[in-house]
């Protein structure tokens, strides 16, 4: 479709207010992991938007500073200047002040990708912070194109269990339910969007992306896409068709508390603390 500016924002809102409706929120607190960049941004924009007259529904946003220079001090900026406009409760937690070292420093110390090393922790940390905060759900600003590259991802790698994590309707103790309004929006859809409605947007990408895994499924399924219209949102529907059946076979695994860090996990040690003990 080529829409005008009114209707692209009108059709961006309806996308999310459907997905909103199957996680049947009617009351608590949402934190929206905020990194500043345009997905969080233009995420926690729209939910306020949506929930601003419902008084049973708080939202709350979550910033994680991973310790990346010459990248995250721009979009922390944005993050901070973005809530303190719309009124919202703005926490922000460092690798540095939580892990003893920032992101860039950890990697120097360790064999492991720095997008490896940064999702688990980042995601340990989000999790733990809005629990902390008393948070109902954790709203994450994955796009379409996120969601068909984290699919393909398992696909390739053959990893069923981590695919099957992936559906909203998987809650377990200690887990703030994930929730993710964007996930029918594509990625060019959320910047147009995002300029639309005069919201702040950084160009600079991560600097480690280009170590990535996922940055040659992002090519690949961008060039497919291309000449294949519509192949992101047919892995979605193939996904969502198939996710229940997948998890009668991989049931969620008992979680303990770590032994370490007393978070969640699925064994004596969390994957956090895993790695920490890598990197010294």
């Amino acid at each position: 479709m080529y829409l005008c500016e009114r209707h692209l924002i009108e059709d961006v809102t309806r996308k999310v207010k459907r997905d909103l409706r199957k996680y049947n929120i009617k009351r608590g607190r949402i934190a929206v992991a905020l990194s500043g960049g345009k997905d969080s941004t233009a995420l926690l924009y729209l939910l306020h938007t949506i929930f601003a007259p419902n008084r049973h529904i708080k939202i709350i946003a979550i910033t994680i500073d991973e310790g990346i220079r010459d990248y995250r001090e721009k979009t922390i900026r944005n993050a901070v200047n973005l809530t303190s406009d719309l009124g919202i409760q703005h926490t922000i937690i460092s690798f540095k002040e939580t892990y003893g070292k920032p992101l860039d420093d950890l990697i120097k110390d360790s064999d492991q990708p720095p997008c490896s090393i940064c999702g688990v922790l980042r995601k340990t940390l989000l999790n733990k912070t809005a629990r902390e905060l008393g948070a109902d759900h954790l709203a994450i600003g994955h796009n379409l194109d996120d969601e068909a590259q984290t699919i393909l991802t398992n696909y390739l790698r053959g990893d069923i269990k981590r695919l099957v994590r992936l559906s909203y309707r998987r809650t377990q103790p200690g887990l703030i339910p994930r929730i993710k309004p964007l996930r029918h929006i594509p990625e060019d859809e959320v910047t147009v969007y995002a300029r639309a409605v005069g919201l702040p947007i950084c160009p600079k990408a991560c600097p480690y992306m280009s170590t990535a895994y996922r940055l040659g499924v992002r090519i690949s399924l961008n060039e497919f896409e291309e000449k294949h219209p519509g192949t992101k949102y047919a892995i979605m529907r193939g996904f969502d068709r198939m996710v229940d059946t997948l998890s009668t076979i991989y049931p969620p695994a008992a979680l303990v508390p770590c032994r370490i860090c007393g978070e969640p996990c699925g064994g004596g040690l969390c994957q956090a603390c895993r790695l920490l003990s890598r990197t010294g």
